[in-house]
């Protein structure tokens, strides 16, 4: 056999090299060997064997030609599958035939050989033929698989359709085709979970995030492959409620703020608007409370503020006069922004003696050296170095909280004190602080008053190392539009029998104890405040035997409760709200002689109204408790054993 005729049979073209087909070869020859033994039927089955045996005489022809060549390589062994029976024929010779017909019998014998020698050869070319075909589909049937496989491998699912339709077209109905499409269909399948995971976690983390629009885009990545996903139609729909309880939060708090600043009409608008949306939003509603009734006593406080003036007019004689001065300072202090009275107060403020800083002495403290009982002290704008120490009764007046500032060290002492000699001083417009803060047991205020009645007005007490304010050896202290933030201890605070602590529309946030506080005796009547943000409580009041008035004050977001009554004498806990509290909203101890009354107490993150053991739950039911966790009305509380003050309440340490 030639290498030609090998070629032809091994289905190789001219320039092919087999040994590049050595495994196509091996699993063709295994067909073949196949059918001969699975074949019942013999002629066929010998026209395999015919087959097989011309195959691998044709791979022996294409290794002979390779072994020439110096090539040589592993082919297939050539093997034999099964024994054909051969036919033979037998006969006798004829014994008396004539010599003319023997000549005729030859010829016909050799033209019937030829005859079907010829018929068998083509059946045989025929049978080979369609072999080979079957042989060859079998070959790209095992090379289609091998395809398919690795395109579902690497996720390229229209080759991989390809191949297995490719199987299915030379096998219909082929198993092979049937198991690689359902490979397809569970690889799709897996990627697209996979997709949808990874999408929605990124859609799932930016959510917790707060970035809106990043969670709505990864959601929407998996709704445009599948668009009734559940989980990415719920993420959106988390993203919009995020997104309005974002907008009704900050709305919320900037309402909140513009009541702090007292910008009523603003805060009303702001409230409406939310209503407008939420009618039902009970912050939105209790800032429209709030808004609208300050305007209302914000309009009677100015009407007030004109009449007290008219009546100071009437007494001005060109001198000074104690009772006019009140009434203008009071009318001030009722309607800050109105000129009239402002130019009235300054007039006969003037009848006093006036030193003004820097321009008759360099600085505050040469200013006291040289004054006198009833003298008034002006400070411009700037930063003012203290301690400063007043003996007697003077007028301090700065340009205003956030133009004039008195500072000094934390370990030097307050900023300002004010000795028991000093009553009737008043301080107003200035800013009180500590320039550092001091970490000790004791600890100096910013501003500190030892048994003298002050009154203080539009003064801020801030970063001090101990308290900002501390009223103590029965001081009396009347402060209005003041602000307490950030100190170190209590915002402002009042302690020992016959000290008395009076605030009104003031605002104590941010300090790292309690915004208000009062013991050991001390009273206090507070009215209208906001204590917001404090460390502990918005309030604490421990007054046995004195008065504790608490009305109208919002207490908002303290870490521990709103309003912590110890005990108290006396007074009246009545319209106050408190929400947001880390630990609570009211804690009442004893105080059954204290009217608890008409108190807004809702969405506390502990229980909204808690009495100590032996109270009437009865007694406290005019009050509106609402969205507090846990229970709204907790009972039976037993408060700790009464304990002395730290050291660190002392707000004078010794020197």
């Amino acid at each position: 056999m030639t290498e030609s005729e090998a070629r032809h049979i091994l289905g190789l073209g001219p320039a092919e090299d087999p040994r590049l087909h050595l495994r196509e070869l091996r699993v063709v020859r295994e067909g073949i060997a196949e059918l001969v033994r699975s074949e019942a039927d013999e002629a066929l089955a010998a026209r395999y064997q015919q087959g097989l045996m011309d195959f691998d005489k044709a791979l022996a022809a294409v290794r002979e030609h390779l072994e020439a060549l110096g090539e040589a390589t592993a082919v297939p062994a050539v093997s034999s599958v099964r024994a054909v029976p051969t036919a033979s024929v037998t006969g006798r010779p004829l014994a008396a035939v004539r010599v003319r017909h023997r000549r005729r019998a030859v010829i016909i014998l050799v033209w019937l050989l030829i005859l079907l020698l010829g018929a068998a050869a083509a059946g045989w070319v025929y049978l080979k033929l369609q072999d080979e075909k079957r042989l060859q589909s079998l070959a790209r049937i095992a090379l289609l698989e091998g395809r398919g496989a690795a395109h579902v491998e690497t996720r390229r699912w229209g080759e991989a359709s390809a191949a297995f339709d490719e199987i299915e077209q030379l096998a219909p109905g082929s198993q092979l085709a049937a198991l690689g499409r359902r490979s397809i269909e569970a690889g799709m399948a897996e990627e697209q979970q996979q997709f949808a995971g990874y999408w929605i976690g990124q859609a799932q983390a930016s959510l917790e995030a707060g970035r809106w629009d990043e969670a709505a885009s990864a959601a929407r990545q998996v709704l445009e492959k599948s668009p009734a996903d559940r989980e990415s139609l719920a993420l959106l729909g988390a993203v919009a409620v995020a997104r309005e309880a974002a907008a009704r939060g900050a709305a919320i708090t900037a309402a909140q703020e513009q009541l702090g600043r007292q910008e009523w009409e603003a805060a009303i608008g702001a409230a409406t608007a939310i209503l407008a949306t939420q009618p039902n939003d009970p912050d939105a509603r209790a800032i429209l409370g709030t808004a609208t009734s300050a305007k209302t006593q914000a309009a009677a406080g100015l009407a007030r503020a004109r009449s007290l003036c008219t009546q100071a007019v009437a007494r001005d004689q060109g001198q000074f006069d104690q009772q006019a001065l009140d009434w203008l300072r009071e009318a001030s202090v009722l309607a800050p922004g109105d000129a009239t009275i402002a130019a009235q107060l300054e007039k006969m403020a003037s009848y006093t003696r006036t030193l003004r800083v820097p321009r008759d002495f360099p600085t505050p403290t040469e200013a006291l050296a040289n004054a006198r009982d009833g003298d008034r002290i002006i400070l411009s704008e700037g930063t003012w170095k203290g301690p400063l120490n007043i003996d007697f009764a003077i007028e301090l007046q700065g340009a205003g909280a956030d133009k004039t500032r008195i500072e000094c060290p934390a370990d030097a002492g307050c900023a300002i004190t004010v000795g028991p000699a000093a009553s009737g001083t008043r301080l107003s417009g200035l800013s009180l602080r500590h320039e550092s803060q001091a970490i000790a047991t004791e600890r100096f205020s910013a501003g500190l008053i030892r048994g003298a009645a002050v009154d203080l007005s539009d003064c801020q007490f801030i970063d001090a190392s101990g308290h900002g304010l501390a009223v103590i050896e029965g001081g009396k202290v009347h402060a209005s539009r003041c602000r307490f933030v950030a100190n170190g201890w209590d915002g402002a605070a009042a302690m020992g029998a016959g000290s008395v602590l009076e605030i009104a529309d003031s605002q104590a946030t941010g300090n790292f104890e309690h915004g208000i506080e009062s013991w050991d005796g001390a009273a206090v009547v507070l009215v209208n405040n906001r204590c917001e943000g404090n460390s502990r409580n918005g309030i604490h009041a421990d007054n046995p035997k004195a008065n504790a008035t608490v009305e109208g004050n919002q207490l908002i977001g303290n870490r521990e409760f709103g309003l912590v009554l110890a005990a108290a004498g006396s007074g009246h806990v009545r319209n106050n709200s408190a929400s947001g509290n880390l630990l609570g909203g009211f804690v009442i101890g004893a105080a059954s002689r204290i009217a608890v009354s008409g108190n807004q107490i809702r969405r506390n993150q502990g229980p909204g109204l808690t009495l100590e053991k032996g109270l009437d739950a009865s007694a406290f039911a005019d009050n509106t408790l609402s969205g507090n966790s846990g229970k709204q009305l907790l009972t039976g509380f037993v408060f700790p054993p009464a304990v002395a003050p730290a050291p660190h309440k002392s707000a004078e340490p010794a020197r």
